[in-house]
């Protein structure tokens, strides 16, 4: 689980890095969004590179869950007769919430690449129009999508303020959950801050 988690965040730093690059503008969005599809030529096929990056993380994700359902089932197995009387367990909310947590941010994946991968969801069905893609999602008129886009990625902060604590404490890094908190909100607010700005009118 430790592994796959941060294999998966690793890949949050890079995408979300490549999203900010919106703010230098349309040219420069849809010119690095070609450039994605264009890495590994002539050795690998147009997309390739981002086929292979997909594969890789749908296994991460895949292991990732397989690992959180193995260990609940061990869990469960290691206790099979219930408490008679169990006092409350202190803990954060993001650690409560891990399980639920993890289930919205995969069905929000499955949303995220409808609408921004294959556009079935995204009013601009042209695949290289990336920055008419993303304003057009954001809109004033879609708040919906971006208040749908906002819960999950606040969910994401809280799966990854307890993950990546989780995370380091198993691989044998001794790090404070400061270190885990700052993790968690950088990576929200670099999400966070496209959407804002579209339906605020910063881009457009």
């Amino acid at each position: 689980m430790a592994v796959s988690g941060a294999l998966l965040i690793g890949f949050l730093f890079l995408h979300m890095i490549g999203n900010l690059k919106i703010y230098f503008g349309a040219s420069s969005f849809d010119s690095y969004a070609h450039w994605l599809r264009k890495i590994g030529e002539p050795i690998l096929p147009y997309s390739g590179f981002l086929w292979i990056q997909r594969v890789v993380l749908l296994v991460a994700i895949g292991a990732h869950i397989w690992a959180a359902t193995s260990l609940a089932i061990a869990a469960r197995k290691a206790r099979p007769v219930a408490y008679a009387h169990r006092p409350k367990v202190q803990g954060s909310y993001a650690a409560r919430t891990m399980r639920w947590g993890g289930v919205i941010i995969a069905l929000f994946v499955v949303y995220h690449l409808l609408d921004l991968t294959t556009r079935h969801l995204n009013p601009v069905a042209d695949t290289n129009q990336a920055f008419g893609a993303v304003t057009a999602d954001f809109a004033p008129g879609r708040w919906y999508v971006t208040l749908f886009y906002t819960l999950a990625v606040v969910m994401l902060g809280f799966h990854l303020r307890h993950g990546v604590w989780s995370a380091f404490q198993t691989l044998g890094w001794k790090f404070p959950r400061t270190v885990a908190l700052a993790v968690s909100v950088l990576l929200c607010a670099g999400f966070l801050m496209v959407p804002l700005s579209v339906m605020f009118g910063i881009i457009k």
